[in-house]
């Protein structure tokens, strides 16, 4: 049968691609490596692959391509419902309900717990995580919180830090004095004695609590007992093989402490939560997700438990290394993209992490949106209608591969060396984590990975939140919570209490030189790094010449200069210029622009340009400004604070 050239057959539907050059990988390739010369970037860079210089290296070692396609063939993910997993273990998806939105809660007092408990269950959210033991509710509180919770309907799942005995009896009791059997209870320990050894730099003790969870177990079915956490790895700075690595070591540990004291494998791997971090990368997270519902599956079937009882429940938490204080409703924004990524990667239960969380304990208004979010992707977006919706996407294929070959290899590592419960006692983990750690917080200084409304685009009039402290915030020394936008906050921080101080805040003065054209895209590029560290700027509009750089500067009480235009205007006057603002009394005198040898022979101090090291550059800024008397506020007028 012959097809009409013009269209599909039979249709008479024209053809839109007629009289274009076939698209193939090839043809792709040269016009890449049209568009990267034109860039700049050495021919020998594009001679066999030039997208090369395109793909982004992570920090697991492996290259995310700008182009995936169907070849290599990436592995079969299988179906949903059947082994591997991978596509989650329902054949019909989550169903129209979605995900379990899970409300996490670390109020001490019982009776502000009691009330937000209440509204969140009255409000979409489905089941409880509570900070319980340590700084958060005292174990004897938590009846009291529960009293309005129907404990057969809300599982409640705690987070009992080293108090896992006492918040187990407790959540327990709470059961007995509502009412519901032994055999009705579905909530969960949240037993995890590896986290809470790490966090404090102890050897973890399993054994103990497996006992004491075993004995719990009988006769309660629907208990959970252990949780095997690897948010204490994302949120310490790792990467994420070694998050999935280091959760299905905790949970293998986990499993083989639960068969020790008595329970059947099958039975004890039921018994053991997994909980992941989930953060703005959506793609990764969604191959996250995706890849440890795999590596789960290969350690129980080399456990022998049957392919019908592999099943794993996977809470996504979204991430606190994320968070921000500054312009914290931006993570509204992060904490979205995240709770979206957790939902197409098959997350059981989902935690949205209210945007004021940083800044201690959220007010109601951010709970609300924090739940929120998650019942508009459910009933709004219906993104659980669809059954693993990035499955078959040649770029998620071959990441969930990706993750899954780095995070088994990093898995087998620590079994190796003896386990999870090894690798935390000898501070191997840590050294590993510290490792990404280092390098993640050089792209975060250098700008390679941008925090919007901090690194970048930061808002200089800002009102800040103010929060009550969060009792229960996590605070271990060892293995400490790595916010990523810390360092910057720190200088912003270093600001403010200066303006507080004196009146007004560190001011760096813009020697823009020649007309608007000409120096407004390096003024604007400074203003928002120097923002970014709590610096403000005095522009004094076009400045001619030398002289009139020299003048303007010593009039505006600064004592350190930015000069900023185009190379044309450099090359006739940034040397003049730098000695001419280092003689009228400049501390620090900067070019807006690639570092030259014949500026720093002529003065300039150091150079503010896309992927300069901005932590560092800031921090000798404000170190500086610390220590000269504040701008007169006559002089300051056009300083962005």
């Amino acid at each position: 049968m012959d097809v009409p050239e013009s269209g599909a057959a039979g249709t008479g539907a024209p053809n839109l691609a007629e009289g274009f050059p076939d698209a193939t990988p090839q043809r792709w390739r040269e016009l890449v490596a049209g568009v990267l010369r034109k860039s700049g970037v050495p021919e020998e860079k594009l001679a066999d692959a030039p997208e090369s210089a395109l793909a982004t290296h992570t920090y697991d070692g492996f290259d995310i391509e700008p182009l995936y396609t169907s070849e290599p063939p990436a592995a079969d993910p299988g179906f949903p419902g059947l082994p591997p997993f991978t596509r989650g273990y329902r054949p019909g998806g989550s169903g129209p309900d979605g995900w379990d939105i899970r409300a996490r809660h670390t109020d001490a007092d019982p009776a502000v717990l009691r009330r937000r408990l209440h509204a969140d269950l009255m409000n979409g959210v489905g089941s409880l995580w509570i900070a319980v033991g340590g700084a958060g509710l005292p174990p004897p509180a938590l009846g009291e919180a529960l009293a309005d919770v129907h404990l057969d309907l809300a599982p409640v799942v705690l987070e009992p830090g080293a108090d896992h005995a006492d918040a187990a009896a407790a959540l327990l009791g709470a059961h007995a004095d509502a009412g519901v059997p032994d055999g009705r209870i579905v909530s969960h320990l949240g037993i995890d004695p590896l986290t809470v050894a790490a966090r404090a730099g102890e050897r973890p003790d399993v054994m103990d609590p497996a006992r004491l969870a075993a004995e719990l177990s009988r006769e309660r079915p629907g208990l959970g007992l252990f949780v095997a956490d690897g948010t204490l790895v994302h949120n310490a700075g790792g990467s994420d093989a070694q998050e999935l690595g280091f959760a299905i070591a905790a949970g293998t540990a986990y499993l083989r402490a639960l068969h020790a004291a008595g329970l059947d494998v099958a039975e004890a791997a039921s018994r053991i939560g997994f909980r992941l971090a989930a953060n703005a990368d959506q793609f990764s997270v969604i191959a996250k997700l995706r890849a440890v519902r795999g590596m789960w599956n290969q350690v129980l079937a080399a456990s022998g438990v049957p392919a019908g009882r592999r099943s794993m429940s996977l809470h996504a938490a979204t991430s606190a290394a994320m968070m921000t204080r500054r312009d914290a409703h931006v993570n509204m924004l992060r904490t979205t993209v995240a709770c979206f990524a957790a939902g197409v990667g098959g997350a059981d239960a989902v935690t949205v992490a209210p945007f004021d969380s940083a800044v201690g304990l959220p007010d109601d208004f951010a709970r609300r949106i924090a739940r929120n979010t998650q019942s508009l992707l459910i009933e709004e977006s219906h993104l659980a209608r669809v059954i693993d919706p990035a499955g078959g996407s040649f770029y998620v294929e071959a990441l969930t591969g990706d993750l899954y070959r780095t995070g088994w290899e990093f898995f087998q590592e620590l079994e190796a060396a003896g386990g999870a419960a090894e690798a935390v006692a000898d501070g191997s983990l840590r050294e590993r984590v510290d490792q990404v750690w280092e390098r993640r917080r050089r792209d975060l200084a250098h700008r390679r990975a941008p925090l919007t409304g901090v690194s970048e685009y930061p808002d200089p009039a800002e009102k800040r939140l103010v929060r009550e402290p969060d009792p229960a915030a996590v605070a271990g020394t060892w293995f400490p919570v790595r916010r990523y936008a810390a360092d910057f906050e720190a200088l912003r921080d270093r600001g403010d209490a200066q303006e507080a101080r004196t009146g007004t805040r560190p001011t760096a003065f813009l020697a823009t030189l020649g007309p608007v054209a000409a120096h407004t895209a390096r003024a604007s590029f400074t203003a928002n790094l120097l923002a970014a560290g709590g610096v403000g700027v005095h522009e004094p509009g076009p400045l001619a010449d030398a002289d009139a750089a020299a003048g303007a500067f010593a009039a505006s009480g600064c004592r350190v200069a930015v000069i900023c235009s185009s190379d044309r205007v450099y090359g006739e006057q940034a040397e003049a210029v730098a000695r001419a603002l280092k003689g009228a009394g400049a501390r620090r005198v900067l070019l807006a622009g690639p570092p030259r040898d014949a500026y720093r022979e002529a003065g300039v101090d150091a150079f503010a340009h896309r992927g300069c090291d901005a932590v560092a550059l800031l921090t000798d800024l404000v170190d500086v400004l610390a220590t000269e008397p504040p701008v007169p506020p006559a002089k300051a007028q056009g300083a962005h604070a």
